[in-house]
């Protein structure tokens, strides 16, 4: 961590779902902070609790879900104490968020120029024309080349890349302190997210936006992220600058999902993986909830594992912390 003040302060944060089945354990005592102009990164499989984190920051977790325990500080403002309607004033405004599929979140019925300048309107007192110059100027800041044309049409006719820059456009436009990145390049291939990476860098650069990236994909955190928070059955297991991570992952897990990704300076048959399954957060393991897929367990590991500090920027939660410190991962 550097000097700059924290704009995120999430505090020993437990998320529970209410389902037929039972409680579901999503996000179990999860601390993290972000920093003002920092991108950190939560990485891990799909069910891990990442973007129940997200949500929970934002305050759109849905019906079922309960906040047990925990705080969600923003720049000292406890966001879980504010009403509704103070929420509704922070979102979009000082907080905003990116979802993954911008068709799903975008009015197939509005045109883009009444989507993107609802958000405005709502947290600004400028009148119509006032209202469709910042539109457009949003639209040419995540580089739309005809904005004109753009803000007038409708969803549908759009490509898959040009909906995430107006939904990215949406999340920008009232110049917020801090922007959610839930996913927001897996629906794009491969060409297209490249572009929306680079428009992300350059955004933060010129704004000093704060990013929290929820990711399952280790390249795109390596591309944006300061830091990494690796999650794993709603509970952080390592956490560092990203070439800690990458260059010095301690945890099993951390090691296990860098051994599955391909690398071009590697000859292998064969992608790695990590065997067995995301276990039940019904009925969560006891201690380590990466033990029963960890491959090398030991009996200290049914009990709650400790958060050991590897150095002042990278800590790490697993009992075998001194025996595996050091080692390369196994391609």
């Amino acid at each position: 961590m550097g000097s700059e003040p924290c704009i995120l302060v999430v505090d020993g944060l437990a998320v529970h779902y209410d389902s037929p089945e039972g409680v579901v354990h999503a996000v179990d005592d999860v601390s993290c902070k972000i920093q003002k102009g920092e991108t950190v990164g939560v990485v891990g499989e799909s069910g891990s609790g990442k973007s129940t984190l997200a949500l929970s920051v934002l305050g759109l977790l849905p019906h079922n879900a309960r906040i047990v325990r925990g705080s969600i500080l923003f720049e000292d403002s406890n966001l879980l104490s504010l009403s509704e309607k103070e929420l509704r004033e922070t979102r979009g405004k000082e907080v905003s968020i990116v979802f993954q599929d911008p068709a799903a979140y975008l009015n197939p019925l509005m045109r883009v120029k009444d989507q993107i300048g609802e958000i405005v309107s709502k947290h600004t007192q400028l009148g119509p024309k006032e209202v469709n110059e910042k539109v457009l100027e949003a639209l040419k800041l995540v580089r739309i080349p005809d904005p004109l044309y753009v803000a007038d049409a409708y969803p549908h006719q759009l490509s898959g890349g040009m909906k995430q820059r107006v939904l990215i456009a949406m999340a920008i436009i009232n110049k917020p302190a801090l922007v959610v990145l839930d996913e927001p390049t897996s629906a794009l291939d491969v060409t297209v997210q490249a572009q929306i990476l680079s428009l992300l860098r350059k955004l933060k650069e010129d704004f000093g936006l704060s990013f929290l990236l929820i990711t399952h994909n280790l390249a795109v955190a390596a591309e944006l992220c300061d830091r990494i928070y690796v999650m794993y059955g709603g509970n952080i297991m390592e956490e560092g600058r990203t070439f800690e991570i990458f260059e010095q992952p301690i945890h099993p897990y951390t090691r296990g999902l860098l051994s599955t990704i391909l690398r071009i300076d590697v000859d292998t048959d064969a992608l790695m993986e990590i065997r067995g399954q995301l276990p039940s957060l019904i009925d969560p393991p006891s201690g380590c909830r990466f033990r029963p897929r960890c491959p090398s367990p030991t009996a200290t590991c049914g009990q709650e594992p400790p958060g050991n500090n590897v150095s002042l920027t990278h800590q790490v939660r697993c009992w075998l912390t001194g025996e595996v410190r050091g080692r390369t991962v196994d391609r």
